[in-house]
Order: structure tokens, then C-alpha cells, then sequence
């Protein structure tokens, strides 16, 4: 694709008289670009039911919203770590708002009745969202991380990827950090554990935040900080429930494709909370 100036497309407006141009070379300038026709080459149905097909490309579609949200997770977690507070801020609020994209999707599959899932759910065999890599990395960027889950990609490019993302501190674990570096009293052994490990609520980080949000200046960033990690939080937790009522509304209680019990195993994950802290504060707030 060649670059052009606000110049070039004020004279090429007005060669065109106002009208879009509809002459190009071998490729749209559009398709070069988002690689459309690519995409609209990765739906490949299992069944000859037609539901089918919204199924799989809302699943495509969160896919690739997994990706964007790891993408803005990453921004925000380096911003933190350089100590930039207020740069980590607009890729959260992008995060944030790109999970409320992902969950809308949910609505388009509300169509679906056990009896609908049904007429492919056999042909799908042990495949299940539970194995997305992606997913994985999001949750290991918040803070979410529990090793077994990552040994269905052994062997394959996911799993070095993930690996890498494992011994990486989290975004959370940069915040804590940050709130350390800044004066507050964070207990020791949260700053120089084993990141691979899940973090713990501890009362030393909740503290912090109390004494965060008692300062209602302009310039307390922190703050600031501390509510565009909420929403992400609340969104992240819209997406677990929707996640479970659309699993209950379409299977109820029976097993999952993927070998776990379905509706059991997404209510044990709902019970891990992101960004702890952020929560239990506020009690003492």
C-alpha cells in the first residue's frame, strides 16, 4: 500500500468529483489492508446446519478480540513498569471498552436452544474454548495463572508463547511494584516471588489502595489508575457470566466437549477474582 498526504486526497476528491474511486491495480486498497478476503475463508462448518455457522464466527470473532485486549494489556503492563502512569491509562480504557465488544458478542448467539447445539455439538469432538491460547494469555496478563492449564499446547508454538507469558510478571504484579516504588508499604515477599504462581490478596496491597483513594487530589494518578483497572475487572467479569449463561442456556449441566464439567468448572473460575485488591479495599474505603 502506498502512503498518500491530506494533498493527494483533496485533488484525487476532486478529480473524482466528490465520488469514490473505483479504478485500482491486481488488489483493493481496502483488502491489502484488512486481508478481508482472507478472512472470509477461515469459516469452514462441520454440519450442514446453518446456526452452525454463527457459532464459529463468534467464536472467530472473540478470538480475535482475545488478541486486541492481549495487545492493550501489554501496553498498559510496560507503561507500568517505566513507571508512566498516565500513558498505562488509554490502552486500559481501550481494553476495557474492546471487552464489552467481546461480550456483546455474546447476544448474537442467544438464538441458540440445547436442541440447535445439538444438531453439531457431536461433530466438534474434544474441541472446546477451554484449549484457546489466547484466552490463556489474557488471563496470565491479569493476573490468572494456574501452570496445568497450559498443558494442552505441549509441543506446539502456543505453549512457548505461553511459557514466556508465564514468567513474566503480570500487570497486576507490575501495579504492586509500581505502589512499592511510589512510598507505599507493600509486604516484602510480594516483590520478589515466583510470578509463575497465582498472586494472593495480601492486606499490604489493599492498604495501599485505601490510602490511593483517600487522595482525591487532580494529581493522584494512581487513582486514576486504580479505576481504569476496575473496569477492566468488571468487564473481564461480564465476560465469566455471560461466558456461564450462555454454557447453561444451551447445554445446562452436562459435560463439556473439552473434558471438564462444563457448567461446575466455569463457576470454580468465577470464584478467582481479578485485580483482588482493587475489591477487597473497598470495604475500608
Amino acid at each position: 500500500m502506498r502512503p498518500t498526504t491530506a494533498e493527494e486526497r483533496d485533488a484525487r476528491t476532486a478529480l473524482n468529483k466528490g465520488a469514490p474511486t473505483l479504478e485500482f491495480g491486481r488488489r483493493v486498497p481496502y483488502d491489502a489492508y484488512v486481508h478481508a478476503s482472507t478472512l472470509h475463508t477461515l469459516q469452514r462448518t462441520l454440519s450442514s446446519d446453518p446456526g452452525e455457522m454463527s457459532f464459529l464466527m463468534v467464536s472467530q470473532i472473540m478470538e480475535l478480540y482475545f488478541g486486541l485486549i492481549r495487545h492493550e494489556l501489554e501496553q498498559a503492563r510496560e507503561h507500568v513498569r517505566a513507571g508512566e502512569v498516565w500513558p498505562a491509562l488509554a490502552p486500559l480504557k481501550r481494553a476495557a471498552l474492546h471487552l464489552e465488544g467481546l461480550n456483546a458478542a455474546w447476544q448474537t448467539l442467544r438464538w441458540m436452544t440445547p436442541a440447535d447445539f445439538n444438531k453439531f455439538r457431536d461433530l466438534l469432538g474434544e474441541g472446546s474454548g477451554f484449549q484457546s491460547a489466547m484466552y490463556r494469555q489474557v488471563e496470565f496478563l491479569l493476573g490468572l495463572r494456574t501452570k496445568s492449564l497450559m498443558r494442552p499446547f505441549r509441543g506446539t508454538a502456543a505453549y512457548e508463547e505461553l511459557e514466556v507469558a508465564l514468567h513474566r510478571p503480570s500487570l497486576w504484579d507490575e501495579v504492586i511494584a509500581l505502589l512499592a516504588r511510589q512510598g507505599h508499604a507493600i509486604k516484602p515477599g510480594l516483590l520478589d516471588r515466583d510470578v509463575a504462581d497465582e498472586h494472593e490478596t495480601d492486606q499490604s496491597v489493599a492498604d495501599a489502595w485505601v490510602r490511593v483513594y483517600r487522595d482525591t487530589g487532580p494529581e493522584n494518578h494512581l487513582r486514576l489508575l486504580g479505576e481504569a483497572l476496575t473496569e477492566v475487572a468488571d468487564r473481564f467479569g461480564d465476560w465469566r457470566y455471560l461466558h456461564l449463561k450462555a454454557v447453561q442456556r444451551t447445554m445446562g449441566a452436562k459435560s463439556g466437549t473439552g473434558g471438564s464439567n462444563g457448567l461446575a468448572f466455569l463457576q470454580r473460575s468465577m470464584s478467582r477474582p481479578v485485580f483482588p485488591e482493587l475489591w477487597t479495599s473497598r470495604t475500608e474505603m
